[in-house]
């Protein structure tokens, strides 16, 4: 790999970096340095022309000031290497650490805000405005879930050895079914405007890098696609800012939403549509659930207690949720 980046320098380590779900990535020191390789696993987002697209993205937000690390190029001007019909891409190491919004104040919450923001702007310049068209997806039938909590009900009664995530994935399932036949009318209409823009599409705590106070890297853009800019403040916003209860820190996510009006004029009415969306798509997503009990993979399984119960927080508290986004 590193033979076709000689200004690397010669690898010396190579260790893997433990956090991310999707793909694969290395931490390399070299001669002149040190490197995040990355190893492209994702079969919807891996194939080359995806990932050069992405990394075109991110060079031209950084001629904008937006803080990414776009990759190194090889001795051809190239940023994707293809080996056995994978692929790789060398970055920039960059030291930083991830910070949830409990460690974030309130101006660093404001910070957030304005920083998403520049980046929906941001990539409004700089991508193919022709590709920015369409619907964004319908909302989920909950007619559907109602059959896949049967499913996971079923995954979770009968796992062995059961255990407490067991119980608790029972416990929520069927409080769930009752939220959701309680509040079926409540599905949002299909949406009346096309998706307005390009997105970061996986805007969360492991994916932005902060020295200090200051964010100084946004990374791992796969998901880099046209949806409707809102939803993804709305979603970001309550990976942010949830905590261990459930709840999520709406004096934070004020001043995180306002930031974001601010920096790319979306509208409260906007904003209001996208909180309705993205309440009704956490009361019918159980994507941890299937991961453990259809994939047997527990990686996400801590996240669950905090996810499970902001569905049930957010349909209590919806009217003061929606005005934290937009008053």
């Amino acid at each position: 790999m590193l033979q076709r980046y000689p200004d690397a320098g010669e690898p010396l380590t190579c260790s893997p970096v433990t956090q991310g779900l999707l793909n694969h990535g290395y931490r390399v020191s070299t001669t002149r340095g040190s490197y995040f390789l990355k190893h492209h696993l994702d079969d919807s987002t891996g194939d080359r022309a995806t990932i050069v697209r992405q990394h075109r993205a991110t060079q031209r937000l950084q001629s904008l000031g937006v803080p990414v690390a776009p990759p190194v190029e090889d001795t051809e001007g190239g940023t994707v290497t293809e080996i056995g019909g994978r692929c790789y891409a060398l970055h920039p190491w960059v030291d930083g650490l991830h910070r949830v919004g409990a460690q974030l104040t309130t101006a660093q919450s404001q910070r957030l805000g304005a920083l998403l923001g520049a980046v929906h702007t941001g990539l409004a310049q700089v991508m193919e405005t022709g590709a920015a068209q369409g619907r964004g997806p319908a909302s989920p039938d909950a007619a559907d879930t109602f059959a896949l909590i049967d499913d996971l009900l079923d995954a979770a009664r009968g796992r062995r050895p059961r255990d407490s995530f067991d119980e608790l994935a029972e416990h929520r399932l069927v409080e769930r079914r009752a939220l959701l036949e309680q509040y079926a009318d409540r599905r949002p209409p299909a949406p009346d405007v096309p998706a307005t823009g390009w997105v970061h599409g996986d805007f969360h705590p492991l994916n932005v890098l902060y020295r200090g106070a200051n964010p100084v890297a946004i990374i791992d853009w796969d998901r880099l696609g046209v949806q409707p800019r809102a939803e993804e403040a709305v979603r970001a916003a309550a990976i942010f800012f949830v905590q261990p209860a459930g709840k999520l820190e709406l004096d934070k996510v004020r001043a995180y939403a306002r930031a974001y009006r601010g920096a790319t004029g979306a509208g409260a009415a906007e904003l209001a549509a996208a909180v309705h969306r993205v309440w009704w798509e956490r009361l019918n997503d159980f994507w941890i659930l299937r991961w453990r009990y259809r994939l047997h993979d527990g990686r996400a399984d801590p996240q669950f207690p905090a996810v499970s119960a902001l569905a049930v927080w957010w349909t209590r508290e919806y009217e003061a949720v929606r005005e934290a986004f937009t008053e």
